[in-house]
């Protein structure tokens, strides 16, 4: 069981200003000992007032037409296959999105926690977009090499208690649908979401409660291949205080009635899988936005 930690003040946090997409250099988050690797090479933009304005002007249109819009990938209509758009559209999503849609400063967390509890989560760093060279322990990294890595985005958030971290991280994938549910078959059939060997790595950053927070502090995960976007969704928790976890167990597992191991009685694998849960939410709200088109 998990000491009770007193409520200290707010963690020290890298909130990127929330206008600004994955793509904007005004926004250079926290890094981690080992990240060095360049924001993409792309040029960084801030969104403007004029950009913001006109992107204002766009939202109260659609929302004046209102049920004149939908998306037809969500429909059978017998009309033209938008399947593939909907997947392209969903890939390229990371590079305009704003941070602060995939990952809010805050995250609520109703009925999250062990028990049905409420749980509120504070960012407390943004991972520079990057690549996935040493992102993933070596075996995961080849599991996930038959789907290929366009970007991967991270976050890691802190609880109310500053006792638990979480990295919350989405890898964006060069696969076609067929390479998702290839891999989304793979996953369950050889339940590689369970397998401890193949544990997502956290982002930690200096001067955080997650400066501590590393391969040896995982205490639970989880992993989520989508099939209607080229995503893999993931999330790993541990202590903040930095102690070593010898069994770490799946989120999955930790969440049952009855788990009895350490992080299960902590809630690390509620901190987990509500995290990832809330982050994936998030996306596909998102993908469903950008895929709508007057019909």
């Amino acid at each position: 069981m998990a000491p009770a930690y007193p409520v200290g003040p707010p963690p020290p946090t890298s909130s990127p200003d929330p206008a600004l997409s994955w793509s904007s250099p005004a926004a250079r988050p926290v890094m981690a000992d080992g990240d060095s690797e360049p924001f993409g090479g792309r040029t960084w933009h801030r969104i403007g007032p004029r950009t913001a304005a006109a992107a204002a002007c766009l939202v109260l249109g659609l929302g004046l037409i209102g049920g004149a819009v939908t998306g037809s990938w969500l429909t059978d209509d017998g009309g033209d296959d938008t399947s593939g758009d909907h997947f392209a559209t969903a890939g390229a999503l990371w590079h305009d999105m704003p941070v602060d849609q995939l990952f809010p400063p805050t995250v609520q967390g109703t009925g999250a926690g062990p028990g049905g509890a409420d749980r509120t989560w504070t960012r407390i760093a943004v991972a520079p977009d990057t690549g996935c060279a040493h992102a993933f322990d070596p075996l995961l990294a080849k599991v996930l090499a038959p789907v290929g890595c366009r970007r991967l985005l991270r976050a890691t958030y802190t609880d109310a208690t500053q006792s638990h971290v979480t990295t919350v991280g989405l890898l964006f994938t060069k696969a076609d649908p067929a390479g998702m549910s290839a891999l989304a078959h793979q996953f369950r059939a050889q339940r590689l979401d369970r397998r401890a060997d193949l544990m997502p790595r956290p982002y930690a950053a200096k001067g955080t409660a997650a400066a501590g927070f590393g391969d040896r502090q995982r205490a639970s995960w989880t992993i989520s291949v989508l099939t209607d976007a080229p995503v893999v969704a993931y999330a790993v928790s541990g202590w903040a205080d930095g102690r070593s976890v010898d069994v770490p167990q799946p989120a999955a597992d930790a969440v049952s009635a009855g788990a009895t191991t350490a992080p299960a009685q902590a809630g690390l694998g509620n901190e987990a899988q509500g995290l990832a849960d809330r982050v994936e939410r998030r996306l596909r709200q998102s993908i469903g936005t950008a895929t709508e088109k007057p019909s």
